[in-house]
């Protein structure tokens, strides 16, 4: 059984960073894309980031480029996103999500099979 559990969320400054971890369980990760999606309150879920633990290529949300870093941990298990210079619109419940295969196209319809129940990041000023 595929499980996903999420850490590392918290409250930050305006300008500050954090490091969100998501560690996977249950399934051959060299074989899945692994996600982070946030959901901010009355907003519609949104992906973020998206890793390819397979060879380590990566995908990310235009407004998150530059600022956010998604890498991952094969021999661990487990993928980091870097968070910096944080901003008011980056607070949002933040979620791991494994889809099988090496395509993005799950990510990019937010159509992931697993999800992980997901980590408050509240930014303020």
């Amino acid at each position: 059984e595929v499980h996903l559990v999420e850490s590392g969320g918290g409250r930050v400054r305006v300008g500050g960073s954090l490091i969100l971890s998501c560690a996977a369980s249950g399934f051959r990760f060299d074989d899945y894309i692994i996600a982070w999606f946030r959901q901010a309150p009355g907003q519609e879920r949104e992906g973020i980031a998206c890793i390819q633990p397979s060879d380590q290529s990566t995908y990310y949300r235009d407004s998150v480029k530059g600022r956010f870093t998604i890498s991952s941990d094969n021999a661990k298990n487990t993928v980091t996103l870097q968070m910096n210079n944080l901003k008011p619109e980056d607070t949002a419940v933040y979620s791991c999500a494994a889809s099988y295969g090496d395509q993005w196209w799950p990510f990019v319809r937010g159509d992931m099979g697993h999800w992980g129940k997901g980590t408050l990041v509240t930014v303020s000023s």
